[in-house]
């Protein structure tokens, strides 16, 4: 990063501050079409509940569709926040510095959608506090053993982690916010930056939080992900009952979370004019750790159907037959290229430093992923042991429009974080500058 520019502290500062300044119309406007697309989602979420959940399309034996396939998919995408900003802080690696803080973002606001869609699931959203651990009239409680209230245990624990870490995170650089707001600005940045003054004992404790707060989000990467694709490891259902879904599901996490970090990275360090902090070098790096997920992910889909033919169960077998001819086999041959094939371009340097071919190939990711969780959880419903039971599931345009408003969701709050708080850490940026020399009398 300090290679290529010549930077210093106060310029730092400067730069990294000028996001904050009031948006220009583009924003507004960007901001206002996103805000349309959430309310079409909200309408739509409307219609279902008005009219009941078959507006979904869902079905039997279908009855998990594109929300729990859109759930999976926000869970994953969160796990990019982790794997660059804790993992990759442990190891010391340099060029996390300047992407991080956006990686991060990318955590709790996936997090936050991956958490719309089981209440949107389950159709009678009005008695949803039936699933808390609390008395009522029905005599209903949570079945603990279900992997579902696993789930719920699992993402709470992991918001609240990563929630703290990216708050922590930003302290210093709020502080040096709050000493330039003015007004309303001023107390509300003061009260984010919990009286930081930058002094030698309080950054001796925020260190030692740091360090402890990302050893402790570390193993959350992997559980939390393994405990959600324990929801369909631990059914019976041909294509679900196997136990390479933990490692498996994790690998595809990581794998879709770089691609999206990457995807917000390209047009936010132009639009915030802060190329020489977030540098080809770093979406280099990003898109060389793209190449290592779609290596583990392509190794995973191997694996899968070596399995599937080695155990010689007919209806393990016979999943995997109509998952690659059946129904959906354009879906499953389209995620193999997306997810496997198409990023290895990346290994060619002119391809990966080249800003539209890394767009495309992140776009194509992201394709990939969210078909990957479509195919393991419709096929496998739809193509059940019975012949009798078998079934079609198609999207419906509530649920698609539901879908398309989540994204937008998504990307509303990236952009309203990207102009309320600093989108690159300036503490850490200012670690890797070189001190200035004082002058000698």
């Amino acid at each position: 990063m300090t290679e290529d520019y010549n930077l210093n502290y106060t310029d730092t500062d400067i730069d990294l501050t000028q996001s904050l300044k009031a948006p220009g119309r583009g924003y507004w406007l960007l901001l206002t079409f996103l805000f349309l697309l959430i309310c079409a989602g909200g309408y739509a979420w409307g219609v279902q509940i008005a009219n009941g959940i078959g507006e979904s399309g869902k079905n039997n034996p279908v009855g998990w569709a594109m929300y729990i396939t859109t759930f999976v998919f926000w869970v994953g995408i969160a796990h990019s926040g982790t794997l660059i900003s804790a993992i990759l802080f442990l190891f010391r690696v340099k060029w996390r510095a300047a992407v991080y803080r956006s990686a991060e973002a990318v955590t709790v606001f996936g997090l936050a959608t991956a958490g719309l869609f089981p209440f949107i699931h389950l159709g009678r959203v009005w008695v949803a506090h039936w699933i808390l651990p609390i008395p009522n009239f029905g005599g209903l409680w949570p079945n603990f053993r279900s992997p579902l209230a696993w789930d719920v245990l699992a993402i709470t624990t992991y918001l609240t982690a990563s929630s703290l870490f990216f708050i922590l995170g930003m302290m210093p650089d709020i502080a040096i916010v709050r000493d330039k707001a003015r007004g309303w600005r001023k107390k509300v940045y003061g009260l984010l930056s919990m009286g930081w003054q930058g002094s030698d004992n309080q950054w001796r404790h925020y260190t030692a939080a740091y360090v402890f707060l990302a050893a402790l989000s570390t193993p959350l990467v992997i559980s939390v992900h393994s405990i959600v694709s324990w929801d369909f490891a631990m059914s019976v259902i041909p294509g679900w009952h196997s136990t390479i879904f933990a490692p498996y599901f994790v690998a595809g996490a990581i794998h879709s979370g770089l691609g999206m970090v990457v995807l917000l990275l390209i047009p936010m360090r132009k639009a915030f004019k802060i190329e020489q902090y977030i540098t080809l070098h770093h979406l280099e790096s990003l898109a060389k750790l793209i190449i290592f997920t779609a290596l583990v992910v392509g190794f995973a889909y191997s694996i899968e159907l070596f399995i599937a033919w080695y155990s010689h169960n007919p209806y393990e077998q016979a999943i995997f037959l109509y998952r690659m001819t059946g129904d959906y086999a354009w879906a499953f041959w389209l995620l193999i290229t997306t997810n496997v094939f198409v990023p290895m371009l990346l290994w060619s340097k002119k391809i990966r430093t080249s800003i539209p071919w890394l767009v495309g190939i992140c776009v194509s990711v992201e394709i990939g992923m969210w078909l990957e969780r479509f195919v393991i959880i419709v096929t496998s419903l739809a193509h059940d042991y019975l012949p009798y039971a078998w079934g079609l599931y198609k999207p419906t345009l509530i649920d698609s429009l539901i879908v398309i408003g989540s994204f937008a969701w998504f990307f509303f709050l990236f952009m309203v974080f990207s102009k309320t708080l600093p989108v690159v850490s300036m503490w850490e940026v200012k670690e890797q500058i070189e001190p200035p020399m004082k002058s000698s009398h």
